[in-house]
This record gives C-alpha cells, sequence and structure tokens, in this order.
C-alpha cells in the first residue's frame, strides 16, 4: 500500500451518519427533546437555558468548544423567529462567544445558521446557529487528507469548564 493510501480512523463519525435520518418532526428533535429534558442537561451537554432558548455542545464538533445555539421552539427559519426570540438567540450567541474566549482563548469564530438541507443543516426543521472558535494555524492537513478532525480534548471535561464560567457570568442558574 502506497505510504498516502493509509487509513485514518474516525469511528465516531459513524454515529452521526447512523442519526441523520434518525431526527423526523418535532417529537424526534434532539433540540426539542433536550429542552423537555432539563434534569439530563449534563449528559446532553446542555450548557444552559433562558426562557426560549437552549445554549448546548455540538456533540458531532468541527472543533474544540462548537456550540449550538436554539431557540426552544420548533421552527426551521429565521422569518419565522418573532422579533423578541430573535434578539434572545442573538444575545446568546454573544453570551456563549464570552464564554468561550473566557475558556478556551480562541483568535476568533466562525458564527451562523444553515438553513436547508442542501446548504448543510442536519437538522432542517429546527434552526440554530454554530458557533465554531477559531485559532491562527488551525487548519491542518487532516482534515484536507484524512477527512478526520482532531478534538484535542473531551466533551464532558469541556463541558464542566464551560459551565463553571457560565456560571460564574451569571448565565446558568
Amino acid at each position: 500500500m502506497p505510504e498516502s493510501s493509509k487509513n485514518l480512523w474516525a469511528p465516531w463519525r459513524m454515529e452521526y451518519i447512523r442519526s441523520l435520518g434518525d431526527e423526523e418532526g418535532a417529537d424526534g428533535c434532539f433540540l426539542c427533546r433536550y429542552w423537555e429534558q432539563p434534569h439530563r442537561d449534563p449528559e446532553n451537554h446542555v450548557l444552559w437555558r433562558t426562557a426560549s432558548t437552549l445554549v448546548v455542545m455540538n456533540r458531532f464538533p468541527y472543533t474544540n468548544g462548537h456550540l449550538l445555539i436554539a431557540h426552544a421552539a420548533h421552527k426551521g427559519d429565521v422569518a419565522d423567529l418573532a422579533d423578541d426570540e430573535l434578539v434572545d438567540i442573538t444575545r446568546a450567541i454573544r453570551n456563549a462567544t464570552g464564554i468561550l474566549r473566557n475558556v478556551l482563548s480562541p483568535h476568533g469564530f466562525n458564527i451562523g445558521f444553515n438553513l436547508g438541507q442542501c446548504a448543510g443543516a442536519g437538522l432542517p426543521d429546527h434552526l440554530h446557529a454554530h458557533i465554531v472558535p477559531r485559532w491562527s494555524g488551525d487548519t491542518n492537513f487532516m482534515a484536507v487528507i484524512g477527512n478526520s478532525r482532531i478534538i484535542p480534548d473531551s466533551l464532558d471535561a469541556l463541558w464542566t469548564e464551560l459551565v463553571k464560567s457560565a456560571e460564574t457570568a451569571g448565565l446558568r442558574k
């Protein structure tokens, strides 16, 4: 086998691939499920909630600290949000980037919404923003050549750090 043909394994990715068809409708939506189960926040990696917004760690992150910000309502488009709902989700994005800055010291962020499956939305019927921390020089050959990413921390360990920072900031009750 030529040197460039070695396999790079990312077995955690299969759980994501198999779950793609599982989130049909509001009943199967993991964000709705998380919203309805606050007692399971630690195992679901929910960092904090407001009256109408959920801040949760992405279980299949692009990089360490990848967060999802979702409104409680099962709505699929920014046009579906009332003004107060849009303000609340934007405030949560601001607060989450502050917590990530405090804990991980990233050099920047990618923040955005994927509207529709063709735009990359894995859960197109429940609007959510992605916050992806970035560091200068954090692009490497692994994602380009090996179709694999290196995540340097476990979700549980990082969840603990982010929750502590959110509590200090008064975001988590």
